[in-house]
């Protein structure tokens, strides 16, 4: 299958992706932004069928959806955005403007179907170095970032108390996170964002309580789980969409059960003790 350049572009482009969310998942996870993710994606559809009517490339309007979004959820605040009833409404008025925008076009209704349910085989060479480049930089600002970010996401009362600049934290990895949707939304759609942004992380929380080896363990089973899904793809001819949520549903019930029964072990010996 690697005589293919489509599969060549889908394994890089994966992978790279795979990784980012991977482990900018781990700190979505700590900061319980699931459901700021899952609404980026709907505002990132939208934006991608905006794009489209106006003859764009779908991956600027992702951005400027999203990154417009995420500015305006840290202005306000992420427990006010949280607890707010009407965002409910703001989403479904983003998904009604990207239904719209969709019937406008109907030449391109086939890239924007991909868009919803993702279409990670049909990525070009030139969307290959995009994902790269965005991937890159969303990786180096965590690299950077690091220190502060894990105070922030794993005791925000004592970053707080530390003197962090809080908001700024929040905003910027809002940002960022943005940026991962938008490229989230290329591989697995923006129905499926959950499958790499969340499912790795919160599998990776069962396996260790380190941190670092919890954004190793996300990063490597978000890549594995793209692996599988173009493989069994490529064999079956099924959506590698459904390949890619099925192998990481697996993971994390798997990292569960193994959890859930050393736990269990961990509690029996106490007792005999």
């Amino acid at each position: 299958m690697f005589h293919y350049a489509f599969m060549q572009h889908a394994f890089i482009a994966g992978t790279l992706v795979a990784i980012m969310c991977g482990v900018i998942g781990v700190f979505v996870i700590a900061r319980n932004l699931s459901f700021i993710a899952h609404t980026f994606s709907h505002i990132g559809f939208s934006g991608a069928a905006f794009a489209v009517f106006m003859g764009w490339n779908p991956l600027y309007g992702l951005l400027l959806f999203t990154s417009t979004s995420a500015l305006a959820v840290g202005q306000m605040g992420v427990k006010v955005f949280r607890r707010d009833v009407s965002i409910s409404v703001v989403l479904s008025i983003f998904l009604g403007l990207g239904i719209l925008f969709l019937s406008l076009n109907t030449k391109q209704t086939t890239s924007m179907f991909a868009l919803l349910f993702g279409s990670i085989v049909g990525i070009s060479i030139n969307d290959v170095w995009e994902l790269a480049g965005l991937s890159t930089l969303v990786l180096i600002v965590l690299v950077f970032g690091y220190r502060m970010l894990k105070f922030d996401s794993f005791d925000p009362l004592g970053a707080q108390a530390a003197g962090l600049p809080i908001r700024l934290i929040s905003i910027g990895f809002l940002l960022l996170m943005s940026i991962a949707v938008a490229e989230a939304i290329q591989i697995v759609g923006a129905l499926l964002v959950f499958t790499l942004m969340t499912i790795p992380a919160a599998t990776a929380r069962y396996l260790s309580p380190s941190i670092f080896k919890m954004i190793l363990y996300s990063a490597g089973i978000a890549v594995l789980g793209v692996w599988l899904g173009l493989i069994l793809s490529y064999y079956t001819n099924a959506p590698v969409s459904f390949y890619i949520t099925i192998s990481e549903g697996f993971f994390y019930f798997t990292a569960l059960g193994w959890s859930t029964l050393r736990e269990k072990s961990i509690a029996k010996k106490a007792m005999q003790a």
